[in-house]
């Protein structure tokens, strides 16, 4: 029998102001993807993962302290105990991404995973933290990730998670491989510019690379005041051999569903016996500082 899971990727627009209380633009941001989670519950998703820091704007295009009362504990915060329910609920394994307090001032980008039976299994830390014009200002507010690359052992699969400018880099969505992940989630907020045409060449790339399949998802539309660039949304799910099985659109807040074979990944691995091949006995300098 086939091991099949049916993914499903939200990407939104930001649902209200950036002017308003921060509580307010919370529960705008919750409800708005409320509806689409009911909608991905309807429709059969069994996984399900939003957009970076799903809960608000991408403030990282400016520096203000304003925005680190915005932070949540998780699991214990507020938004992680209502996904853990609809988890519950839905029977659903759905990845939350979120902005966390650790301890007061120190906070991180941050995704919750929750099992389908509405069990809080862990968090992925951002590794990679950008710092750089125009209005990516991350290292303001986010420490660098301390959790190295955790795979989440969920009742459909093996989960991993990689955030936006993570992938990048492909030394984690490596460890990731080697640490049994079926599926990697990358949530993003990404714009129109210089890096559009990697959004569709790196992590096909990844997933070629490790024989698993990439689920990556980025906002839509453009965020006042600040008017960094177009999110441009096109989130999609990427199988093993790099191909693509479902994508978004570029401008619509959206729910993209898929059903994959978790059984592809040993039929790519036995053609592409990259791992059987690798030599880290030969990779020091890739680690040296």
């Amino acid at each position: 029998m086939p091991r099949t899971v049916k993914i499903g990727l939200i990407q939104a627009s930001n649902a209200c102001d950036t002017g308003e209380k921060l509580d307010i633009i919370r529960e705008a941001n919750v409800n708005k993807h409320l509806e689409l989670i009911e909608k991905a519950a309807s429709e059969g998703v069994q996984m399900l993962c939003m957009q970076e820091i799903f809960t608000g704007p991408y403030f990282c295009a400016e520096q203000s302290a304003r925005w680190f009362d915005s932070v949540e504990r998780i699991p214990d915060g507020p938004t992680t105990q209502l996904m853990m329910q609809l988890a519950k609920k839905h029977r659903m394994v759905i990845v939350v991404p979120l902005y966390e307090e650790d301890t007061t001032g120190v906070y991180y980008n941050t995704a919750a995973v929750i099992d389908a039976d509405g069990k809080y299994l862990g968090k992925y830390r951002k590794n990679h933290i950008p710092h750089c014009a125009p209005g990516f200002w991350e290292k303001f507010y986010f420490k660098p990730g301390n959790l190295g690359y955790p795979v989440f052992d969920t009742m459909y699969g093996k989960v991993g998670v990689y955030i936006c400018y993570d992938r990048h880099f492909p030394e984690g969505a490596r460890a990731l491989g080697l640490g049994g992940a079926e599926i990697v989630f990358n949530p993003s907020a990404t714009v129109a510019g210089l890096s559009e045409y990697l959004w569709k060449l790196e992590q096909p790339a990844h997933a070629v690379a490790n024989a698993y399949f990439i689920a990556a998802i980025n906002r839509v539309g453009v965020e006042a005041p600040w008017n960094i660039g177009e999110f441009y949304g096109q989130s999609y799910i990427c199988d093993p051999r790099g191909q693509m099985v479902a994508m978004a659109s570029r401008d619509h807040d959206e729910l993209i569903t898929a059903e994959v074979d978790l059984d592809k990944i040993r039929e790519v691995r036995n053609t592409w016996q990259f791992f059987r091949d690798r030599r880290p006995d030969s990779y020091g300098e890739l680690v040296a500082p």
